[in-house]
Protein backbone atom coordinates (compact mmCIF):
# COMPACT_ATOMS: atom_id res chain seq x y z
CA UNK A 1 0.00 0.00 0.00
CA UNK A 2 1.20 3.50 -1.01
CA UNK A 3 2.28 6.23 1.38
CA UNK A 4 -0.26 8.91 2.54
CA UNK A 5 0.44 12.02 0.96
CA UNK A 6 0.77 14.99 3.71
CA UNK A 7 -1.91 17.87 2.91
CA UNK A 8 0.83 20.51 1.73
CA UNK A 9 -1.78 23.63 2.10
CA UNK A 10 -2.66 22.30 5.82
CA UNK A 11 0.84 21.18 6.92
CA UNK A 12 1.70 25.07 6.53
CA UNK A 13 -1.31 26.50 8.21
CA UNK A 14 -1.27 24.14 11.57
CA UNK A 15 1.59 23.19 13.93
CA UNK A 16 1.43 20.26 16.52
CA UNK A 17 2.33 21.11 19.65
CA UNK A 18 3.96 18.49 21.87
CA UNK A 19 0.88 17.42 23.33
CA UNK A 20 -0.68 16.49 20.19
CA UNK A 21 -2.94 19.10 19.68
CA UNK A 22 -2.83 21.34 16.58
CA UNK A 23 -2.37 25.66 16.93
CA UNK A 24 -3.24 27.51 14.07
CA UNK A 25 -2.67 31.51 13.71
CA UNK A 26 -5.48 33.87 13.67
CA UNK A 27 -7.16 35.99 10.80
CA UNK A 28 -7.36 39.30 10.31
CA UNK A 29 -4.07 40.47 10.53
CA UNK A 30 -3.03 41.36 6.93
CA UNK A 31 -4.28 44.39 5.92
CA UNK A 32 -6.56 47.55 6.88
CA UNK A 33 -4.97 47.09 10.24
CA UNK A 34 -5.31 51.08 10.79
CA UNK A 35 -8.69 50.46 11.90
CA UNK A 36 -8.14 47.83 14.84
CA UNK A 37 -6.79 48.67 17.89
CA UNK A 38 -3.10 48.27 18.99
CA UNK A 39 -5.17 46.02 22.06
CA UNK A 40 -6.61 44.19 18.63
CA UNK A 41 -3.93 43.44 16.97
CA UNK A 42 -1.36 42.24 20.00
CA UNK A 43 -4.30 40.12 20.78
CA UNK A 44 -4.59 38.59 17.06
CA UNK A 45 -0.59 37.79 17.46
CA UNK A 46 -1.54 34.51 19.73
CA UNK A 47 -2.20 31.48 18.18
CA UNK A 48 -5.36 29.13 18.64
CA UNK A 49 -5.42 25.45 19.51
CA UNK A 50 -8.06 23.83 17.10
CA UNK A 51 -11.19 22.22 18.79
CA UNK A 52 -10.66 18.04 20.12
CA UNK A 53 -13.86 17.58 17.19
CA UNK A 54 -12.10 18.72 13.89
CA UNK A 55 -8.29 17.61 15.27
CA UNK A 56 -8.43 14.43 14.01
CA UNK A 57 -9.74 15.47 10.32
CA UNK A 58 -6.52 17.73 10.30
CA UNK A 59 -3.74 15.14 11.52
CA UNK A 60 -5.18 12.65 8.98
CA UNK A 61 -4.41 15.35 6.12
CA UNK A 62 -0.89 15.88 8.13
CA UNK A 63 -0.26 12.03 7.59
CA UNK A 64 0.42 11.63 11.34
CA UNK A 65 -3.04 9.52 11.63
Amino acid sequence: MPKMKTNKSVAKRFRITGTGKLKRNQSNKRHLLSGRTSKRKRQLRRGVILPQSITDKYLRALGVK
